[in-house]
C-alpha cells in the first residue's frame, strides 16, 4: 500500500533522528584514532623497534627479548580478556579505555628505566594490561555503538591511528635515540602516549543514547534489550571458526612484525635509520589497508575481504625471506603492510555481522584473549628455532603455515549470520 506524503515525511524524520548527530560521531572517531595511535601504534608497535638494543646491551637471546611480550599475554588474555568484554558490555567502554591509556604509559615509561628480567616482566604486563582495557577491544565496541550503515568506513578511519602511529614511531623512535639514548626515548613515548590519547578518552560518551538531540531517539526493537546471553554464540561452530582463522593469521602477523626490526638489524646489518625506513614503509602501506579493505567491507561480503587479507600476509613473508636487496624488502613492506592494515579490524566487523552487536565485547573479549595467546607464542616461537638454527627460515616457513590455515578456517565461515543476538 502506498504511503502518504505526510507518512512518508514522519519515517524519513523518525529516520533521520535515529541517527547519532554527526558531530558527536566525530568525537567518537576521533577517540578511537588517538586511543588507536597511542596504544597500538605508539606502543604495540614500537616496542620491538628496541628488541636489538636489549640484544646488544643486555645479552638477552632473541627468545627472550620476545619472551616479555608472550608472558605477558599469556597472564593478560585468560585473565582479563573475558572480563574487559564483561566490563564494556555492562558498564561501557570509557572507563576501561582511561585506564588502559594510563597503563600502557606507565609500561614504556617503566620499560625505559629496567635493567633486570624482572622489570622486563613486569613492565611488559602492564603493557599487555593497557593493550587489553584501551585498545581494540573498547574501541571496536564504542565504534559499533555509534556507527551502522558507515560502520567498516568508521572502524578504518579510527584504525588508521595504528597505522600513523606505528609509521610515525619508527621515525620519532631514531631521533629519541639519538638525542636521549634508547631507554630515555621509551621513557618520551611513554609520556606521549598519556598525553595524545587520554583528554579524549575523558570526555567522550559511551553510546547514542547519552547524546541529547533535537527529538526523543527512536530505539530500534533490536537495540531494546542491553545485552544477550553470549552461550548462544559459543553453540556456534561459526565462533570457533572466527577465533582459530584469527588466531592463526594474527600469530603470521605478530611473529613477522616483532622480529622484522631483528632479522634486518642484526641479521643483514642494516642501520638504524635503513630498519626504521622498512618499519616506517610496512605501517604506512597499513595505512593503505585500513582504508582499502574498510572500504571494501562495506560494499563486498565481509568473509571474502578476510580472505583476500589472509592471503596478503601469506604472500608477503616468504618475499622477506628470499629478499636480497632493498628494494625487495620494500616490496615485502608493502604487501605485508596492506593485510596488517585489514587484520585487527575486519575480524571485529566479521563478528558484529555474524553475532550481532548486543554481545560483541563478550565475543571479542574471547576472541582476543585467543589472540593474545597467539600473538604470544608465535614470536617467541620464531626467537627459539632462529635461536636453535641461526637462521629465520624455519621459523618464517611455520608463519607462512600459520596464515595459511587461517585461511582455510575464515573460508568456512557462512557469508553471514541469519539470526543476530
Amino acid at each position: 500500500m502506498a504511503l502518504s506524503s505526510l507518512e512518508q515525511h514522519e519515517l524519513s524524520s523518525l529516520a533521520h533522528h535515529d541517527q547519532p548527530p554527526r558531530a558527536a560521531q566525530l568525537r567518537v572517531a576521533a577517540t578511537s584514532f588517538m586511543s588507536l595511535f597511542s596504544i597500538v601504534g605508539l606502543a604495540l608497535y614500537g616496542l620491538p623497534f628496541f628488541y636489538d638494543f636489549m640484544v646488544r646491551d643486555f645479552g638477552w637471546s632473541r627468545e627472550r627479548v620476545t619472551s616479555g611480550n608472550a608472558l605477558s599475554k599469556l597472564v593478560v588474555g585468560p585473565v582479563f580478556g573475558f572480563a574487559a568484554g564483561w566490563f564494556v558490555d555492562r558498564f561501557g567502554p570509557r572507563r576501561l579505555m582511561i585506564a588502559g591509556i594510563i597503563m600502557a604509559g606507565v609500561a614504556l615509561i617503566g620499560l625505559g628505566s629496567i635493567h633486570t628480567l624482572t622489570g622486563f616482566y613486569c613492565f611488559y604486563l602492564f603493557n599487555a594490561i593497557g593493550y587489553v582495557f584501551g585498545g581494540p577491544l573498547p574501541n571496536q565496541v564504542l565504534l559499533s555503538r555509534w556507527f551502522k550503515a558507515a560502520r567498516g568506513r568508521a572502524m578504518g578511519f579510527a584504525y588508521l591511528g595504528i597505522g600513523l602511529g606505528g609509521a610515525l614511531v619508527p621515525l620519532i623512535a631514531v631521533r629519541l635515540v639519538h638525542a636521549y639514548g634508547w631507554q630515555g626515548a621509551l621513557r618520551a613515548l611513554g609520556a606521549a602516549i598519556i598525553v595524545i590519547a587520554l583528554p579524549l578518552a575523558l570526555i567522550v560518551k559511551e553510546s547514542p543514547d547519552g547524546v541529547e538531540s533535537p527529538a526523543p531517539r527512536v530505539k530500534p526493537a533490536s537495540d531494546a534489550t542491553p545485552s544477550a546471553p553470549v552461550r548462544d554464540v559459543l553453540r556456534r561452530p561459526a565462533f570457533y571458526l572466527l577465533m582459530l582463522g584469527s588466531m592463526c593469521s594474527i600469530a603470521a602477523v605478530g611473529g613477522a612484525n616483532q622480529h622484522l626490526k631483528l632479522y634486518l638489524s642484526l641479521d643483514h646489518h642494516y642501520t638504524q635509520g635503513a630498519a626504521a625506513a622498512v618499519a616506517s614503509l610496512t605501517l604506512a602501506a597499513s595505512l593503505v589497508g585500513r582504508l582499502t579493505m574498510g572500504w571494501l567491507a562495506d560494499r563486498w561480503t565481509k568473509k571474502y575481504v578476510m580472505l583476500l587479507i589472509y592471503l596478503l600476509v601469506a604472500g608477503s613473508i616468504p618475499i622477506l625471506l628470499i629478499a636480497s636487496t632493498q628494494g625487495a624488502v620494500s616490496v615485502f613492506a608493502v604487501i605485508f603492510g596492506i593485510g596488517l592494515g585489514g587484520e585487527y579490524m575486519v575480524i571485529p566487523l566479521m563478528a558484529a555481522e555474524l553475532f550481532g552487536t548486543r554481545v560483541l565485547g563478550r565475543a571479542m573479549g574471547i576472541i582476543l584473549a585467543a589472540d593474545g595467546v597467539a600473538e604470544a607464542l608465535a614470536p617467541m616461537l620464531v626467537g627459539r628455532l632462529h635461536d636453535m638454527t641461526g637462521s629465520y627460515v624455519s621459523g618464517f616457513a611455520t608463519l607462512i603455515g600459520f596464515a595459511i590455515a587461517g585461511a582455510i578456517a575464515i573460508a568456512l565461515l557462512p557469508r553471514r549470520s541469519a539470526v543476530q543476538l
